[in-house]
């Protein structure tokens, strides 16, 4: 690496944010194009109310001044420019920072599927990473625990909610021992990305906000992914009883596809009930609806 890169780098990067701010119309957005436009797309006081960042900071970063720029932000920039996949990997590359939802957009996730995924309904089904991300869900899984939607994309994580989120942990009947194996479950996963930077940041996360997770993780325990029957209280329908099997996409330690068969007829009908209520409230919101909803 020479000592021109750094500067190379924010040129580049100013380069590039300026070539996405341009394309973009401000009706793309939800902006008024107002009578006295003179420059093409957005402008930047508008990129920097879109991304919730200072106006000044988002001036000196697209003049490739030398200041640093945070994954939060260069998430929420992606977000207003709209970036497609190929383009938010070269703004974190440009950026020299890690992406925190690197597989927001996992190649694995086609759309035959989310159409697979429409189809199991009422039976709730996701695909999740080997981290415990969400990458898509259907509708019932939506609101098995709780409801997925309301989140922000970043705490679409089990072991992030099942630590820290009051509803998600209510709908464990057997709260205790679904932590110890959770841990486990990353524990061993981890051991083929200690050196991966999302997952460095997720055990920090959680080490900083959950005491329960530093001391299970203290422990070093493994655990494997095997499938097993589990009972869920769900807040709207009551007690589910569910059969819950894991199929891999890929390799083991890559992306699954989980699904939640009910074990009784109460169970079946009760997820028929869930998936009536997420309809409801799709119908309700239309704008708000993210069936199949990438995390």
């Amino acid at each position: 690496m020479t000592t021109a890169e750094p500067g190379t780098r924010r040129h580049e990067l100013a380069a590039f944010l300026r070539s996405r701010r341009e394309r973009i119309t401000p009706e793309q957005v939800g902006l008024p194009r107002g009578r006295r436009r003179r420059t093409p797309g957005l402008r930047r006081e508008e990129v920097a109310h879109l991304s919730a960042v200072g106006v000044t900071w988002y001036t000196w970063l697209e003049q490739a001044r030398d200041i640093q720029v945070s994954p939060q932000v260069l998430d929420a920039l992606a977000g207003a420019l709209l970036l497609d996949p190929t383009e938010r990997n070269h703004l974190f590359a440009l950026a020299g920072q890690s992406d925190p939802h690197p597989e927001t957009t996992c190649p694995a996730v086609t759309p035959a599927l989310r159409a697979l995924l429409h189809q199991l309904e009422p039976v709730p089904a996701c695909i999740q990473n080997s981290r415990y991300d969400f990458l898509a869900y259907n509708r019932t899984f939506g609101r098995l625990y709780r409801d997925l939607d309301a989140l922000p994309r970043e705490d679409r994580n089990t072991l992030w909610l099942a630590f820290t989120d009051e509803e998600f942990r209510a709908a464990f009947t057997d709260l205790p021992e679904v932590l110890r194996s959770m841990v486990g479950k990353l524990r061993a996963s981890m051991a083929e990305h200690l050196a991966e930077p999302a997952w460095k940041a997720l055990v920090r996360r959680l080490h900083d906000a959950s005491p329960e997770f530093r001391e299970l993780w203290a422990r070093h325990d493994v655990a494997d992914l095997g499938s097993r029957a589990k009972v869920i209280r769900n807040a709207h329908v009551g007690v589910l009883r569910l059969d819950h099997t894991n199929l891999w996409l890929g390799p083991a330690a890559g992306p699954r596809l989980g699904t939640y068969v009910p074990l009784d007829e109460a169970s079946r009908t009760g997820l028929e009930r869930l998936l009536e209520l997420a309809v409801r409230e799709e119908a309700a919101a239309p704008e708000a609806a993210t069936a199949l909803t990438a995390a």
